[in-house]
């Protein structure tokens, strides 16, 4: 049976809940998979201490297949990452006061590493299923780039046989009820669309060729 770990992270920045976890948390508890393990772990915002997390989670569960998920309140879309870069430069603190700016995650790491994730193939059956989907080249230099290269650089150094990357998901409806101008996303569609990545990323071991470049 392949194993899956699902990951999310708390709420941080003064929000009260963090779509990621709920998203993850769901699809663990609906147990929708008959030939899969799907096991969710809650990730701490917190720089450092979220990647030792993740480690833990991945010696406990042994999965085949890890997918991170974070928030990014402003997005519209299911934003498969295409690539972690190796830097810290945090524009607010993290859930323990940590502000890094301008410094590597692993001083002789690679400047940066592509997800192992078959992204382009998740992105196109996640439009085909009528969910809102894009490849983004960029995740940020918070914690959620921070866990992403993490999780890479443990697949290269300590995890060969993993597969695994980061994807981004919207705000829920009740976060932006008092900022309608911002994009919100249901939890129902959100929970599809990870159910979907996680049969892509099971099934597909390689990605389709197809363009998904950015201008800008």
């Amino acid at each position: 049976m392949n194993k899956i770990l699902l990951t999310g992270f708390d709420p941080f920045g003064g929000e009260t809940i963090n779509p990621a976890w709920e998203v993850v948390s769901d699809v663990h508890r609906r147990k929708a998979f008959s030939e899969l393990q799907v096991e969710a772990r809650q990730i701490p915002t917190v720089f450092t201490t979220s990647i030792e997390v993740l480690r833990q989670a991945i010696l406990e569960v042994q999965p085949e297949v890890v997918i991170c998920v974070g928030q990014a309140g402003g997005r519209s879309d299911i934003a498969l990452e295409r690539v972690a870069i190796n830097l810290n430069d945090a524009r607010i603190p993290d859930n323990e006061g940590n502000q890094p700016m301008d410094e590597p995650i692993f001083e002789q790491g690679p400047a940066a590493y592509w997800s192992s994730l078959p992204i382009k193939t998740i992105t196109a059956q996640l439009r085909k299923a009528g969910i809102p989907a894009s490849v983004s080249h960029t995740a940020g230099t918070f914690v959620c780039n921070h866990l992403f290269y993490g999780l890479q650089h443990m697949i290269a150094t300590e995890f060969p046989g993993i597969r695994g990357g980061f994807i981004h998901i919207p705000y829920l409806p009740i976060q932006t009820a008092q900022k309608p101008q911002l994009p919100s996303m249901s939890l129902e569609t959100m929970v599809e669309a990870i159910e979907i990545a996680v049969i892509a990323s099971v099934q597909h071991d390689r990605d389709i060729v197809a363009s998904e470049g950015q201008l800008h």
